[in-house]
């Protein structure tokens, strides 16, 4: 994640798309905006590789 500017405004706005899906990698990509009066300022903005792990259990005991 990369902090671009203040995140100063009204309203803070998320969005992230997943760039590709594949049968064990998955990546990502985010953005993040705040709305200071009425325009979109662009905040932070990162990428992210989930891994997806077969036969393993979502929580520890």
């Amino acid at each position: 994640m990369n902090l671009l500017a203040p995140a100063v405004g009204e309203s803070l706005i998320a969005e992230a798309t997943v760039i590709r899906s594949g049968r064990t990698l998955t990546v990502c990509r985010l953005e993040a905006f705040t709305l200071e009066a009425g325009r979109r300022v662009h905040v932070a903005t990162g990428r992210q590789t989930l891994i997806r792990l077969a036969d393993t259990p979502d929580h520890q005991v």
